[in-house]
């Protein structure tokens, strides 16, 4: 993936999509991220949203992920998982999966070439990179990590993109 927009006009909504397996702690993290790094960004015409490949509908976020983006500022406690379906993919301009397993999935539910690892993403499409580590069920410090490495991500991912999409 070369051209991540196409030649979408800046004044157009340009959404996206972060996908994992549940949309508790990878994919809700990486949205209330985005959310905060958009505001901070002025970038009105991005609008981000996260589901899972094995969402339930209506879940909460894990509690440590809502602790932990808490404490960095990121409010998660309004967050409600969802499953991913073909409409979510159909609006999205970028698909950005946690895992080589999630992109491979996404891929295979149509979202095609709109779609990427978020770490090769964020790093120019460098094929040597690897998935977001999931944290579910680990210890707060797990999280931690995670939230962190999410953070370098989106701001490497939103630079990328800042030549197209910026205002």
């Amino acid at each position: 993936m070369t051209d991540p927009a196409g030649d979408a006009p800046t004044t157009a909504t340009f959404n996206i999509l972060f996908v994992c397996t549940g949309n508790t702690c990878r994919s809700a993290m990486a949205e209330g991220i985005a959310r905060r790094e958009l505001e901070e960004r002025g970038w009105r015409h991005v609008r981000v949203a996260s589901a899972g490949l094995s969402a339930r509908d209506g879940d909460s976020a894990a509690g440590n992920a809502v602790a932990v983006a808490q404490r960095h500022g990121v409010e998660l406690d309004t967050h409600r998982t969802r499953a991913l379906t073909p409409d979510l993919l159909e609006r999205a301009d970028l698909v950005l999966a946690m895992s080589p397993g999630h992109l491979d999935a996404v891929r295979r539910f149509g979202a095609g070439e709109k779609a990427a690892l978020l770490s090769s993403f964020a790093a120019g499409d460098d094929p040597r990179a690897r998935g977001v580590r999931d944290p579910f069920g680990g210890p707060v410090q797990a999280y931690e990590n995670t939230y962190a490495e999410l953070r370098r991500l989106i701001g490497g991912a939103l630079d990328r993109l800042a030549p197209i999409l910026h205002p």
